[in-house]
């Protein structure tokens, strides 16, 4: 059986490739979602990719996805700064959340250094631009694994 993932994009995401090629890249949301999807599948995953620029949708989409996914992958871009919401919902579901960044918010504007949703996270892949999303299902693939193998082996 594969594992599910909801990769969810938040507020601006759809410009990408439009949107400060320079900060971050030139591939669309589309393209990306591409690559995440192929990735996936080699780890053995399904993943299903939405967008929002709603912060109540994407507090909705984490709530629903404890019923069918075993993680998420999760760029809550401009919203990591300010959303207490967003942080506990993911503090709220019992499965591992792996937060994602396109660029390096720490090498950026001061502002950009308060992360709220991060510490209800399992971890944060940061400032690798496209492939920054790879790297999150390496470690959410390794994360469920381990919780896997420690089900397996109890009495």
């Amino acid at each position: 059986m594969s594992l599910r993932v909801l990769v969810l994009h938040g507020p601006n995401l759809n410009l990408l490739g439009e949107r400060e090629p320079d900060v971050y890249g030139s591939l669309s949301l589309a393209e990306i979602d591409g690559r995440i999807a192929a990735h996936a599948d080699e780890l053995g995953m399904e993943a299903r990719c939405r967008q929002s620029n709603l912060e109540g949708e994407l507090v909705t989409a984490i709530q629903e996805a404890r019923t069918w996914a075993d993680g998420i992958v999760m760029n809550p871009a401009g919203y990591s700064h300010t959303s207490v919401a967003i942080r506990d919902a993911v503090a709220a579901v019992a499965i591992p959340v792996v937060e994602v960044h396109l660029s390096n918010p720490n090498a950026r504007e001061d502002f950009r250094h308060t992360d709220l949703v991060a510490g209800a996270c399992a971890g944060v892949v940061a400032g690798f631009g496209w492939r920054s999303y790879v790297l999150a299902l390496d470690a959410l693939r390794a994360l469920l694994g381990d919780r896997q193998a420690r089900t397996v082996g109890e009495p």
